[in-house]
Protein backbone atom coordinates (compact mmCIF):
# COMPACT_ATOMS: atom_id res chain seq x y z
CA UNK A 1 0.00 0.00 0.00
CA UNK A 2 1.14 3.55 -0.63
CA UNK A 3 2.46 5.35 2.41
CA UNK A 4 3.97 8.34 0.61
CA UNK A 5 4.11 9.78 -2.92
CA UNK A 6 7.04 11.79 -4.25
CA UNK A 7 6.21 13.41 -7.57
CA UNK A 8 9.36 14.32 -9.52
CA UNK A 9 7.63 15.10 -12.83
CA UNK A 10 8.59 18.34 -14.54
CA UNK A 11 5.52 17.97 -16.79
CA UNK A 12 2.90 17.63 -14.06
CA UNK A 13 -0.04 17.45 -16.48
CA UNK A 14 1.24 14.31 -18.21
CA UNK A 15 -0.35 11.15 -16.86
CA UNK A 16 -0.65 8.71 -19.79
CA UNK A 17 2.92 7.47 -19.58
CA UNK A 18 5.25 7.92 -16.61
CA UNK A 19 8.05 6.05 -14.89
CA UNK A 20 7.28 4.80 -11.39
CA UNK A 21 9.50 3.49 -8.61
CA UNK A 22 8.42 1.90 -5.35
CA UNK A 23 10.68 1.63 -2.35
CA UNK A 24 9.95 0.18 1.08
CA UNK A 25 8.78 3.13 3.16
CA UNK A 26 11.07 2.13 6.02
CA UNK A 27 14.03 3.28 3.89
CA UNK A 28 13.11 6.83 4.94
CA UNK A 29 13.20 6.06 8.68
CA UNK A 30 16.78 7.36 8.97
CA UNK A 31 15.89 10.76 7.50
CA UNK A 32 15.70 13.41 10.21
CA UNK A 33 12.10 14.44 10.80
CA UNK A 34 10.63 11.49 8.87
CA UNK A 35 7.63 9.59 10.14
CA UNK A 36 8.62 6.06 11.12
CA UNK A 37 7.32 3.11 9.10
CA UNK A 38 7.11 -0.45 10.36
CA UNK A 39 9.42 -2.93 8.60
CA UNK A 40 7.82 -4.93 5.80
CA UNK A 41 7.18 -8.68 5.95
CA UNK A 42 10.50 -10.34 5.02
CA UNK A 43 8.64 -13.07 3.06
CA UNK A 44 7.13 -10.47 0.72
CA UNK A 45 9.72 -7.72 0.97
CA UNK A 46 11.03 -5.76 -1.99
CA UNK A 47 13.62 -3.09 -1.40
CA UNK A 48 12.99 -1.30 -4.70
CA UNK A 49 11.05 -1.99 -7.91
CA UNK A 50 10.09 0.06 -10.96
CA UNK A 51 7.90 0.26 -14.02
CA UNK A 52 8.55 2.42 -17.04
CA UNK A 53 6.09 3.83 -19.54
CA UNK A 54 2.92 3.12 -17.54
CA UNK A 55 -0.05 5.35 -16.82
CA UNK A 56 -0.25 7.22 -13.55
CA UNK A 57 -3.40 5.24 -12.71
CA UNK A 58 -1.59 1.93 -13.28
CA UNK A 59 1.37 3.12 -11.21
CA UNK A 60 -0.89 3.89 -8.27
CA UNK A 61 -2.73 0.55 -8.58
CA UNK A 62 0.57 -1.31 -8.82
CA UNK A 63 2.01 0.41 -5.73
CA UNK A 64 -1.16 -0.29 -3.73
CA UNK A 65 -0.69 -4.04 -4.29
CA UNK A 66 2.27 -4.25 -1.93
CA UNK A 67 1.29 -5.78 1.44
CA UNK A 68 3.26 -3.15 3.37
CA UNK A 69 3.78 0.59 3.02
CA UNK A 70 5.87 1.84 0.13
CA UNK A 71 6.93 5.22 -1.18
CA UNK A 72 5.83 5.77 -4.78
CA UNK A 73 8.15 7.97 -6.84
CA UNK A 74 6.75 9.36 -10.09
CA UNK A 75 8.97 10.63 -12.93
CA UNK A 76 8.43 11.87 -16.45
CA UNK A 77 8.69 8.95 -18.86
CA UNK A 78 12.38 8.28 -19.51
CA UNK A 79 13.56 10.62 -16.75
CA UNK A 80 13.97 8.00 -14.01
CA UNK A 81 17.17 6.64 -15.53
CA UNK A 82 15.76 3.11 -15.15
CA UNK A 83 14.82 0.56 -17.75
CA UNK A 84 12.88 -2.67 -17.61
Amino acid sequence: MIGNIRDHRKHIYRWKSVDAVVEALEHDNAVQGADQAEPGDPDHYVSCDWRTGISLEDAISWAHQYPYKVALYIYDEGASGLGD
